[in-house]
């Protein structure tokens, strides 16, 4: 199996993947400089970098930095372990170094409005791949949204189950109207979607989560929902708006969760005018 070509097919599917690669060689070894090996996220492996010990090390610090999304540089020296599977002791040093490969993050926004115009040009330059859907084909074509990599217009419930939203996606709901907005996000807190936003007010996102709550929802599943959206600097205008949010995406993208959390409250506990309900 070509490595390269692996790496490709699980970016491909918005699967993350951790390459790790012999950088540095000192001695013998019972490998070679540039040899890598790809651990996917349910731990099976493609290629190697010598088998024994020291795979076996660098396979477990592949897990975590497929979980934490950090790299992590490894040293060997094969003098004081017995690494590999033939026993032998080479004498030599191995530097190695495990970096995450991360799929393409897809920002799906719903609502082909003015703030989402602006959202996907702004999730776009941030590398984001976006995705606008809106049940108005007036609004939602291609002519608006140039840079966005697909365009759907339909009724919301037609189109959510046919997109491939995962753990990697983000969901951003600024739609033309309360209703529409209760619908996207009834559908979107049931997907393992890494971020979920909605536009609106605290009182508005309180009545939708109350009105979702009759529907038998519990309120716990609503800890999740990043509602009023965006960080908090001020945003008045579509873009500036759309810069806010994405702040926001770029914050959990990178587990920045110290920073943008200390810039929000619950919502849930009325003392908040921003951001994470919990």
């Amino acid at each position: 199996m070509d490595i390269y070509e692996e790496l490709v097919r699980l970016r491909n599917l918005g699967q993350k993947c951790a390459l790790a690669t012999i950088v540095e060689v000192r001695g013998s070894i019972p490998s070679y400089e540039s040899a890598k090996l790809l651990v996917r996220e349910d731990g099976s492996i493609a290629g190697t970098i010598g088998g024994g010990c020291v795979e076996a090390d660098v396979w477990n610090a592949a897990r975590e930095v497929i979980e934490t999304e950090k790299p992590k540089h490894l040293t060997f020296n094969l003098g004081q372990d017995a690494a590999y599977d033939n026993g032998l002791i080479c004498g030599g040093q191995l530097d190695v170094f495990v970096e995450p490969v991360l799929p393409v993050p897809h920002a799906y926004i719903f609502g082909a409005g003015h703030i989402s115009k602006s959202l996907s040009k702004v999730a776009t330059l941030a590398g984001f791949a976006s995705v606008v859907v809106d049940d108005r084909e007036s609004f939602a074509n291609t002519e608006r949204f140039p840079e966005a990599v697909a365009v759907h217009a339909a009724e919301y419930e037609e189109i959510f189950p046919k997109l491939p939203i995962n753990e990697t996606s983000y969901i951003i709901i600024v739609t033309r109207g309360h209703r529409d907005d209760m619908r996207v996000l009834q559908l979107a807190i049931a997907t393992p979607a890494r971020y979920i936003s909605m536009i609106g007010s605290k009182r508005k996102v309180l009545n939708v989560i109350r009105e979702l709550e009759k529907q038998g929802i519990p309120r716990a599943a609503f800890d999740r929902i990043h509602a009023p959206m965006g960080l908090d600097i001020g945003a008045i205008s579509p873009e500036e708006i759309a810069i806010s949010v994405t702040a926001e995406m770029i914050a959990v993208r990178r587990n920045a969760a110290s920073q943008w959390r200390a810039l929000s409250m619950s919502v849930c506990a009325g003392n908040s005018e921003r951001t994470v309900l919990s």
